[in-house]
């Protein structure tokens, strides 16, 4: 094939897989609708990033820089558009933040001319990634992301020790973008730090996940919060953990929030990722949670077990058998758009309601961090639909946590 017929080939292609038109799977759950195509692949970005198009420099048309994959996106309701600043992961291992932007938050969603180009601060970075994305009560729309570098206490053979920090960046149109200074908190290491959207007594609020090394938690791990009065200089000085990691749960190795709380009239409805650990390695699922309005700190309500798990080919890819949410968006009349990535590799969208998602956290049982509770949860619904009595929503003062 010839270089004009390939390069028609590959826009054609690209062309037909942007355009594709996405559709809800049959016969959900009643919580959710999973939508069936990966809404951002590695196949999604533009064929100018992965591409030299002329012909004098590349007679063969090849690919000059691959793209592995994308995935671990936040979200934004944007100028009218549904907007995802994906993770971009170059087949040399980096990633790099770049924003695709759709019409209806399912499907046709098209990639920026260019990547986000991060300010980096003056000890640098190795590689940055999962951005959480808020609008603010202050105006500004932040990213906070991990930031990653070898860790300089590491030996000269170990090239896999390394050291994550929670970084900022802020921005009014997600294109130029203000670096500020990496968090400061009291553990040696942060990873999924979520900025609350609104001032807490004056002062901005952090989801943080205290951390001992890059890889475990150590002996404290869970979701942490913080508060710090000057963002452009983020300092914690106290972190509480206000949902820990219990033993023999989908989160008993690690647990992190993914996007911003919704704010709902029952609550913050919050998202989170649980990592537990299994014969064939980690296993990564996510759960729901509510917190007080006016507490941040109090959990209501958490059902047991996992809200969403790996399905089908979302169990395959570079790290199987997981799912990560960090982006969400809740349109103004109820619909909530939820971005999750499956296995390291792509972008997936299902879409549920405020109403649907807090029914699911008010009238779901918490965990009973035991066999017997289980069984006897099984009997209490067997003995309520024989007897024909419906199961009635519960206050969050009934939800032990």
């Amino acid at each position: 094939m010839n270089f004009d017929s390939r390069l028609k080939a590959l826009k054609e292609e690209y062309a037909s897989l942007i355009t594709k038109t996405n559709y809800p799977e049959e016969n959900g759950n009643g919580i959710f609708e999973r939508y069936r195509y990966p809404v951002l692949t590695a196949a999604h970005t533009p064929l100018q990033w992965r591409y030299d198009l002329n012909p004098g420099s590349n007679p063969y048309l090849m690919e000059r820089f691959g793209i592995n994959a994308v995935f671990n996106a936040g979200a934004i309701r944007f100028r009218d558009k549904y907007a995802l600043v994906a993770r971009v992961e170059g087949a040399d291992r980096k990633s790099f933040f770049a924003v695709a932007e759709s019409e209806n938050g399912t499907d046709n969603f098209v990639f920026r001319p260019y990547p986000i180009l991060m300010p980096s601060l003056p000890d640098g970075d190795t590689n940055l990634y999962d951005m959480r994305l808020v609008q603010h009560q202050d105006g500004w729309i932040y990213g906070l992301f991990c930031t990653e570098k070898r860790d300089p206490e590491a030996s000269p053979g170990d090239q896999t020790s390394a050291i994550a920090q929670c970084g900022i960046a802020r921005t009014k149109d997600l294109t130029d973008w203000e670096r500020l200074p990496n968090l400061v908190t009291p553990s040696p290491q942060q990873r999924n730090v979520v900025l609350h959207p609104e001032f807490v007594n004056g002062q901005y609020a952090f989801y943080t996940r205290p951390q001992d090394g890059f890889i475990e938690a150590g002996n404290g791990g869970g979701i942490g919060f913080g508060l710090c009065s000057n963002i452009e200089k983020a300092v914690i000085t106290e972190e509480k953990v206000i949902d820990p990691k219990r033993y023999h749960t989908i989160y008993e190795a690690k647990n992190g929030l993914g996007p911003a709380p919704i704010k709902t009239s029952r609550g913050w409805l919050h998202l989170a990722h649980g990592v537990r650990n299994t014969a064939a390695g980690l296993r990564y699922t996510l759960y729901l949670f509510l917190t007080d309005l006016n507490d941040l700190t109090r959990v209501i309500a958490k059902p047991a077990g996992y809200f969403m798990a790996p399905e089908g080919m979302e169990r395959t890819g570079d790290v199987s058998n997981v799912l990560f949410c960090n982006g969400w968006i809740a349109d103004p009349d109820g619909k909530v758009y939820i971005y999750y990535a499956s296995s390291d590799t792509r972008m997936h969208v299902a879409v549920s309601s405020i109403e649907q998602l807090l029914d699911y956290v008010l009238n779901t049982a918490p965990d009973g961090l035991h066999s017997a509770a289980s069984v006897n949860r099984v009997k209490e619904l067997v003995d309520m639909n024989r007897a024909g009595r419906p199961v009635l929503e519960k206050s969050p003062e009934d939800h032990p946590h």
